[in-house]
């Protein structure tokens, strides 16, 4: 007999799902979380500070609007800490109501870190170096992802930064390049952007957010130069060092680009190094993923694996539905519905969101396709709102079906 029925991996969303999930059959369940606190990155470095600080971005540019009013200006040697008003209180009470979560679902809770010593046993070492195996028929693997750092980049997080440390920062900068133009290097660049920092974002695709819709890309990029930020794509990096008191890059066309401060946000990595996956012949991706078919499981037979480790689109909201889909299906339950559709949330200023396909998918699935526009700025409520770089897109086919939305 096993010591449990499942072992999750990883307290954040997707593995918090998975456990409530499980418990709910009358499983015996453990979940495995080698921080401090649970929530994942998700909680502590990612989705929560980030919005926090967004929060505060978007208050500003809204009273921004109000000049003819008000008279405004930021105080002299602004903290970022100060700017992201009540983050440490929205972090206890998320903490308190998912620990309040696993308590009340009866899950229990071992602190330490996880190694595969085989497809169905996970060794835990303690804080203090102990170490105890727990045996499953089912295990889940939900450890989440970190910042990618390139070798040629050398971030030291304090003056060039990673999108787990960018937040440290003591000070908004007058100044700040982003390498990158990805989801996580297009929030933080429109956020600083409209909190008055001058912003770079620099990338070798011509357009950022390269899988999304150009018509959504083009509003972002009008809305981001409106506020002082300069997108440089089709730009390749010849070399990036700090000279004492400015970052500067280097680019292969000739380009000097000099600021106060650097984020770089290229990517993430799975946290998959230390799991010991060597001894459980898990296949993984080209892109260093965890490999997984439509029901979450792995090519081993009761390992599964859900969010940031198996790839895109890597959204906390998407991980929790993969950690309930992945119980479901090593449990045997009916799923109910299912993610036949994914939709994406963006949180960059404005705001970008999309689900089902795009004009060119659908064009390449359907004979023939019609699309419906609706720009706020044609819109006395988008005049009265002050919004008026938002837009409504709709993809039909021929018999009326929606085939996908887009909104900015």
């Amino acid at each position: 007999m096993t010591d449990y029925d499942v072992i999750i991996i990883g307290s954040g969303p997707g593995g918090q799902n998975a456990a409530i999930e499980a418990v709910k059959t009358g499983a015996r369940v453990v979940v495995i979380e080698r921080g401090r606190e649970i929530g994942g990155s998700c909680v502590h470095h990612g989705t929560i500070p980030s919005k926090t600080l967004r929060e505060s971005a978007v208050n500003v540019q809204k009273c921004m609007q109000s000049k003819a009013v008000l008279e405004l200006k930021f105080k002299d040697n602004i903290q970022v800490e100060g700017l992201m008003l009540h983050k440490e209180n929205v972090l206890d009470s998320l903490v308190d109501y998912l620990s309040d979560q696993l308590d009340k679902s009866s899950v229990e809770l071992i602190r330490g870190r996880a190694k595969f010593t085989d497809p169905k046993t996970i060794e835990v070492t303690s804080i203090k170096g102990s170490k105890k195996s727990y045996t499953a028929d089912t295990i889940v693997i939900a450890v989440g992802s970190s910042p990618r750092d390139p070798e040629h980049i050398p971030i030291d997080h304090e003056n060039i930064l990673d999108s787990d440390s960018i937040l440290s920062m003591i000070y908004l900068p007058e100044s700040l390049t982003v390498i990158g133009a990805g989801v996580i290097a297009c929030e933080y660049a429109s956020i600083f952007s409209n909190l008055g920092v001058k912003v770079t974002m620099i990338d070798k695709y011509d357009r950022p957010l390269g899988f999304l819709d150009a018509d959504l890309t083009d509003k972002f990029i009008t809305s981001f130069e409106k506020f002082g930020g300069t997108y440089m794509g089709q730009q390749e990096i010849a070399d990036i060092h700090f000279d004492g008191s400015q970052v500067i890059t280097k680019l292969e066309s000739g380009i000097e680009v000099k600021s106060d401060k650097m984020l770089v946000a290229q990517g993430r990595v799975a946290n998959i190094g230390r799991l010991g996956l060597d001894e459980t012949g898990i296949e993984l991706t080209d892109r260093g993923n965890i490999k997984v078919n439509d029901g979450y499981e792995t090519n081993v037979p009761g390992i599964y694996a859900v969010g940031d480790v198996i790839g895109f689109p890597a959204l906390a909201s998407c991980s929790m539905e993969q950690g309930r889909l992945a119980i479901c299906d090593a449990l045997k339950l009916d799923p109910g519905s299912t993610m036949d559709l994914t939709p994406i949330g963006i949180y960059t200023i404005p705001e970008i969101s999309t689900v089902g396909l795009s004009v060119d998918e659908a064009k390449n699935k359907y004979e023939h396709v019609y699309v419906g526009k609706a720009d706020f700025s044609e819109m006395a409520r988008g005049q009265i709102s002050g919004i008026q770089d938002g837009l409504l897109k709709m993809v039909i086919d021929h018999k009326g079906q929606l085939l996908g939305v887009q909104i900015v």
